[in-house]
């Protein structure tokens, strides 16, 4: 197979023949086609971006009835919004006469929205409230129409999820396994709870959304690609990747990955050792997570906070969260925000410190990764070879007490995970 051999559908929602994934995605290769084709790209909108659950934001943006937050679902411009009655709905940011955007401002609070071309204004529940010289309609009532809607929202945790699909599986089983880690995460804050409020910076990456999707959890680069970073900063985070390391690379199901550090922060044994702290630098936090926890509070500050895949879009690094969103074969965006744990001020002011530090715009942690998503994206353009490898550690994998692939922590368990998901996302739809 060359890559002029790869037949391709066409734009969504006019489907052409289906390029041959069965082909393309191999147990331990994937073909360059699909990191460079454009019709692969909008084949990959219509039966994963708008059919499977999404991350779109996080409840504490809209913690206030009518506040709004524009947020995405892949190119889509979608409105987070928070009507009077506190329900949490997702607004397509269109209008329904002409086809404007009826929300300019980034966030504000509001109960309506109002298009600035003819002067049609919705609700922010989506339905339609009025329009400028309505004898032109007849005169008699309202029109049908209102803002395109996001079929299904679901949260967990605080963490909102949009589906285009009208019927499918539930948030819930869509997270799977995963729930577990956003499980680990909330239990880090004294209250229960995780807040976006730290406000976010956007990093784009000239290169396919599946190349940034498959560095998150992969445990093979940082000793590598982060090489100088580690050395000046004397941090221990290398070595949590490397052939001794007792950490493992988990294929979580459903495309979600995690790289699961706590065996080497357990064999250390020190609580908040995960962070790079101590209790004695955080007194009141670790106070207030004792008195909330109990005995439980060790295990929790030991382990520390998830570092997670959730496909297709969701990253958790431990301190901060990426949201990927691709606008493009070869253009993402990275949406990145430090993550702040509720009533505890002397962590979450930390946590910004050390996010602008490894993700910032002086931030040496993005910038490398950056440099190596651009590089593969040049690289994957080439004629030969035509495959890329994810064959590492597949001979030595195992199947943990949850009935989980795990792999070493340098290993492709996560990738694999990965394009097996995506194979069957990007195959089973074609009779519907």
């Amino acid at each position: 197979m060359t890559l002029t051999d790869v037949p391709v559908g066409g734009r969504a929602g006019h489907r052409g023949p289906a390029a041959p994934y069965e082909e393309l995605i191999q147990p331990r290769r994937v073909h360059g086609s699909l990191y460079t084709s454009p019709e692969i790209f909008a084949d990959e909108l219509e039966q994963i971006w708008y059919r499977t659950w999404v991350y779109v934001g996080h409840v504490s943006e809209i913690a206030q009835p009518n506040d709004y937050v524009r947020k995405n679902i892949g190119p889509q411009d979608v409105i987070m919004t928070r009507g009077a009655d506190g329900e949490v709905r997702l607004l397509l940011n269109r209008c329904a006469h002409r086809g404007n955007l009826v929300c300019e401002a980034q966030a504000g609070n509001s109960s309506s929205f109002r298009c600035p071309y003819h002067g049609w204004t919705y609700r922010n529940t989506g339905d339609l409230l009025g329009y400028p010289f309505h004898q032109g309609y007849g005169g008699r009532g309202k029109l049908e129409l209102s803002l395109g809607r996001v079929p299904r929202v679901g949260v967990y945790q605080g963490f909102v999820f949009g589906s285009f699909a009208e019927e499918g599986p539930t948030l819930e089983e869509h997270l799977g396994e995963a729930k577990g880690e956003l499980d680990r995460l909330v239990r880090l804050s004294p209250e229960g709870e995780v807040e976006i409020t730290a406000g976010f910076l956007q990093h784009k990456a000239q290169a396919n959304w599946k190349l940034l999707a498959e560095n998150e959890t992969d445990g093979y680069h940082p000793q590598f690609v982060h090489s100088s970073i580690f050395s000046v900063a004397e941090s221990g985070i290398g070595a949590l990747y490397g052939e001794k390391s007792t950490a493992v690379t988990r294929a979580l199901g459903n495309g979600h990955s995690e790289n699961d550090l706590r065996p080497e922060f357990r064999r250390i044994g020190e609580p908040l050792g995960w962070f790079g702290t101590t209790e004695a630098k955080v007194p009141d936090y670790a106070a207030r997570m004792r008195a909330r926890y109990g005995s439980e509070a060790d295990e929790i500050l030991i382990d520390g906070a998830p570092h997670v895949m959730i496909f297709p879009n969701l990253f958790i690094a431990e301190i901060q969260m990426f949201t990927i969103q691709p606008l493009a074969a070869d253009l993402t965006v990275q949406h990145v925000t430090a993550v702040q744990l509720k009533g505890a001020p002397e962590m979450n002011k930390r946590m910004v410190q050390q996010c602008i530090g490894s993700v910032g715009p002086a931030g040496m942690l993005l910038a490398d990764d950056t440099e190596m998503y651009e590089r593969n994206q040049a690289g994957v353009a080439e004629l030969r070879p035509e495959w890329l490898d994810v064959r590492r550690g597949v001979d030595r994998e195992e199947i943990d007490e949850r009935g989980l692939t795990i792999g070493a922590a340098t290993d492709e368990t996560g990738m694999r995970g990965f394009w097996q998901h995506y194979k069957q996302l990007m195959t089973e739809g074609r009779s519907r």
